[in-house]
């Protein structure tokens, strides 16, 4: 609580004694969707009215004043201070404007409806009434209302806003775009502590602490609230929850494929003193951002843009680069990465237009990438901006549009320090952009909200249209197709733990043979798209017929890459192709490859009754005929667990499992999910759940469903 709420409080505690005043926690908590938080405290969101019951020996209905307070030096010009009051006179002329009615009354008792304003800066408030002589002072908090029209957080649909405000669990997609995977995550946003936290993480950015009554006067605007938040998940400039680690030393924190929580994080925040989290990766800091954001009522959603792009000169254009001897150098500047997580919350946009044409969903990125105005923040961006390449509207759209749309050129560099393009593509950037569906835990694709079909004279005319706004220059043109293509591809399944079979198919345009050298390589990668480590290379010459197709296979050993292997599973495949007779013919072929891991079984009995004994049992099985290093199983849910549960970290044998068991009783009613990770030295990040539908004590009929 601020110096300033406790201030009051103390202030007028020889008063409430005189007048009691009962908040209806329980009633206005559940109808305004806050009860799952808590029905202790009173918690409402703005735009909507809550009910009082004051009772004292002498009330006078028609002298009732009641005092609205947020942030140190309030005031109704900053929209921090309201008065409302039964004399209409008496009410705030300026600033937001609360107001109170009366429901009925007796001489000791009155009901009253209070109205925050749709537009109340959200918080901590103290809450002053007064009657005649008689006064209380009370605390209240204030959050966003997606429930009402004339909040800028409005959100039409119903089941939209179960999903994405009320939903303790999702989904994150991970992977490659051939390959997408999901893990479920435990974002517990109405877990009774994460709020304050919540509020406390607004409470420690730069700007409040700058100018706390400006900052407090700022948080009527969802535009101005996530775009802090933005900046507060990452530690790069300020106390910000969580440290970034892409190198691969996790040496004194968590490795970040680890979490499956944010609570924990969020609780880890706290408990230090706000110092940062050790460590995190863009899913993390997205997860972490959509707890926040739907704690506070913003809507929001996690999304997953596949092949993503990272255009650190703003020219909408990536630029790759590969070593003459066939594999990438360590570090490009720019690159794409196999995945990149952000976070769309949902708002108006009326710093835009008066249209409402960019009002809807909006990105924001927490991953510290590029500053923008001396910050590590990315957004609010409206999705709609992207589609239609406005590139010059505010905030970060360029960098958004390079993310799902750049072009990307790809250049081989010679010994001697020269290079030559070979190979210019348009649509690889930007796949599969993915959220968890409304509803279900099916995954859905997004990606026509972001860009036109890839290829289409509308996605080409929208992408020269972000060019000129972005550059001023025009796109350049696209090359020639080449008269050979290459192309890799897996043979069958690929397995952690096994050889990979893939196959190279080779297709010739040209009236005349060709002599080829291959140079075939691969590179364990991190999910940057920047290489860890070389594991395999090759080369071979090869005689290709005009105009026919050719398949050449060939194996990557586990002996090869299965030491290397990083959490994510990634490896890049890649062929360089050069015609014997024409060094400046050269033709490339990638393919990313992640391996399968072994699954993960996860298990609950008992009956699902709130309160009620619950066990869940966990098991993974050594399919390796090698030993397994530092064996551990985690266990997190909100609403069942009230902590996270962790095994002890073991050795495990070939064919030997390790198991964790728990007992529980869960505590919140509704359906809620078990996430289950374990990890090891070789396979790292195996995740899988158990969706629980929990019911009340009282009733005894119903069944388990169970997820993978």
């Amino acid at each position: 609580m601020s110096e300033y709420l406790r201030s009051k409080n103390s202030a007028s505690q020889d008063q409430a004694a005189a007048m009691n005043v009962d908040l209806q926690c329980v009633k206005n908590n559940t109808e305004h969707h806050t009860n799952e938080i808590t029905e202790e405290r009173l918690i409402v969101r703005r735009g909507q009215a809550f009910s009082l019951i004051l009772s004292a020996e002498r009330l006078d209905h028609n002298d009732i004043e009641i005092t609205a307070a947020t942030g140190p030096g309030a005031c109704e010009q900053k929209g921090t201070l309201s008065s409302c009051s039964t004399v209409t006179q008496r009410c705030s002329s300026i600033g937001k404007r609360w107001s109170v009615r009366v429901l009925n009354s007796s001489p000791s008792a009155v009901t009253l409806s209070v109205l925050c304003p749709s537009d109340a800066c959200i918080g901590l408030y103290s809450l002053s009434v007064r009657s005649g002589s008689c006064s209380n002072v009370n605390t209240l908090t204030v959050l966003f209302n997606p429930w009402c029209r004339d909040d800028w957080v409005f959100l039409p649909s119903e089941a939209e806003r179960q999903e994405f405000v009320m939903n303790e669990q999702g989904i994150v997609y991970k992977g490659v775009d051939e390959y997408i995977t999901n893990i479920s995550w435990d974002f517990g946003q109405f877990e009774e502590d994460i709020l304050d936290i919540c509020l406390k993480l607004l409470d420690v950015n730069p700007k409040c602490l700058k100018d706390a009554p400006e900052d407090y006067s700022a948080r009527c605007n969802p535009i101005y609230v996530s775009r802090v938040v933005s900046a507060m998940i990452n530690s790069d400039d300020d106390k910000g929850v969580l440290m970034g680690q892409w190198d691969g030393t996790f040496i004194g924190g968590t490795l970040p494929s680890n979490w499956s929580s944010s609570v924990d994080i969020l609780r880890q925040w706290i408990k230090y003193d706000c110092h940062p989290v050790k460590f995190g990766q863009c899913w993390v800091f997205a997860a972490v951002m959509c707890t926040v954001l739907r704690c506070l009522g913003i809507p929001c959603r996690v999304v997953t843009n596949f092949e993503s792009a990272h255009d650190t000169d703003h020219n909408l254009v990536v630029d790759e680069y590969f070593g003459d001897y066939g594999v990438r150098p360590k570090r490009n500047k720019d690159s794409v990465w196999n995945y990149h997580v952000w976070v769309e919350g949902w708002m108006k946009r009326p710093d835009l237009s008066q249209d409402s044409f960019y009002d809807g969903w909006q990105v924001l990125d927490p991953t510290p990438q590029e500053r923008n105005s001396g910050t590590y923040c990315c957004g609010p961006a409206p999705v709609k901006a992207v589609l239609e390449g406005h590139t010059d509207v505010k905030y970060e759209v360029p960098f958004v549009f390079g993310e799902v749309n750049a072009d990307k050129i790809t250049w081989l560099v010679m010994a001697n320090g020269s290079k030559q393009k070979i190979l210019s593509d348009t649509k690889t950037v930007g796949q599969k952009i993915s959220t968890k569906a409304v509803g279900s835990d099916s995954r859905q694709d997004i990606t026509d909200q972001y860009k036109h079909p890839e290829g289409s004279a509308k996605e080409r005319a929208v992408y020269s249209e972000a060019v000129k706004r972005v550059t001023g220059l025009k796109e350049s043109q696209t090359p020639l197709r080449p008269n050979i293509q290459m192309k890799v591809s897996l043979d069958g399944a690929p397995l952690n733990g096994g050889d990979i079979s893939l196959k190279l198919l080779l297709k010739s345009d040209s009236s005349k043979a060709q002599l080829l050298t291959l140079k075939m390589s691969a590179q364990v990668m991190r999910y940057t798209g920047n290489p860890a480590a070389d594991v395999w290379s090759h080369t071979a010459d090869l005689q290709l017929q005009p105009n026919t197709e050719q398949t050449l296979p060939f194996t990557l050993p586990f002996t090869a890459y299965g030491p290397k292997l990083l959490d994510n599973n990634c490896i890049k495949v890649s062929v360089i192709g050069t015609d014997k007779s024409d060094p400046n013919a050269v033709y490339l072929a990638e393919k990313d490859v992640v391996p399968h891991s072994p699954t993960l079984s996860v298990t609950v009995s008992g009956t699902p009754l709130q309160d009620s004994e619950m066990t869940a049992e966990v098991i993974f099985l050594n399919p390796l005929p090698l030993p397994l290093r530092n064996c551990s199983i985690m266990l997190t849910g909100s609403g069942l667990l009230k902590q996270t549960e962790q095994s002890n970290t073991v050795e495990l044998g070939p064919g030997k499992r390790i198991t964790l068991r728990v007992t529980f009783k869960p505590y919140k009613v509704g359906p809620k999910k078990l996430v289950a990770n374990f990890n090891s030295c070789t396979f790292k990040d195996i995740k899988a759940s158990v969706d629980i539908n929990v019911r009340p004590a009282t009733l005894r009929l119903g069944f388990l469903s169970f997820s993978r």
